[in-house]
């Protein structure tokens, strides 16, 4: 079977050491339809390969392991439109990724329709963040 047609589960859970690893492995390896389970600790990221609920995955992370857990809330910047616009510009995000943000009324650049309205309002007096040319 095919690797890319089984479901992923993507979840954010602070891990510090081997033990807390071992912990967040250990609880979610025993659910049924978990195929494989993979945790990259720099990223504090867990991935859960196989048929389970994501809410379910998250939930029992959480009460098994008393961390708090999220399903994973960054996404690449390259398919963000504006990367670096507020709401969706996050420090904490590792290398390479910004929080996904599905509101399109994060900031005035990320809700403008045209490529004008986006330049007019980037150096519009009415925007706290605007650059200022002179």
């Amino acid at each position: 079977m095919d690797r890319n047609c089984i479901p992923t589960v993507e979840i954010k859970v602070k891990i510090d050491c081997e033990g807390c690893e071992r912990r967040v492995r250990r609880a979610v390896e025993g659910m049924k339809g978990v195929q494989s389970v993979d945790i990259e600790p720099k990223q504090h990221k867990l991935t859960v390969i196989g048929y389970v609920e994501p809410d379910k995955v998250v939930a029992r992370v959480a009460h098994r392991t008393g961390k708090k857990a999220e399903l994973w809330p960054y996404v690449p910047y390259d398919v963000v439109a504006h990367p670096y616009a507020p709401g969706v510009y996050d420090r904490k995000a590792p290398a390479g990724y910004v929080r996904y943000s599905e509101d399109p009324n994060v900031s005035q650049l990320a809700r403008a329709s045209s490529t004008e309205v986006r330049y007019t309002t980037a150096f519009s007096d009415e925007n706290p963040a605007a650059c200022i040319v002179m």
